[in-house]
């Protein structure tokens, strides 16, 4: 994979680390990725949360390890910074009924703290 940074450098970055790590979560609804970003951040299920625009309400923050990507539609947790603006992230309900830890841009989401207030 090749990440392109402001469109002048390229970088080659490893993505071989992708793989399945589970399905929908006991308790969670038909669209989980909501939910799965709740219990990896949480370790609980937030109900509030289980639609993917509401951790819009959380405060805007720089990426980071722990910081979770949002729009409305999907949400995925940031695991690792792999290049550019591509994350290793665990990413629930991304295809398939999965939760997969893989590579995701970040171009179209908002990266919000999942720890600051919510508003």
């Amino acid at each position: 994979m090749t990440v392109t940074n402001a469109g002048t450098a390229a970088t080659t970055v490893d993505v071989s680390g992708a793989r399945i790590v589970g399905g929908r979560p006991a308790g969670c609804p038909r669209s989980f990725c909501g939910c799965g970003a709740a219990l990896r951040v949480f370790g609980r299920h937030v109900p509030q949360l289980n639609l993917a625009a509401n951790w819009l309400r959380f405060p805007r923050t720089a990426p980071a390890p722990g910081m979770v990507a949002a729009r409305r539609g999907h949400v995925f947790v940031l695991e690792q910074h792999l290049g550019g603006d591509v994350w290793m992230a665990y990413d629930a309900n991304s295809g398939g009924h999965a939760t997969r830890m893989h590579a995701r841009s970040l171009r179209g989401y908002t990266v919000v703290n999942p720890r600051g207030a919510a508003t």
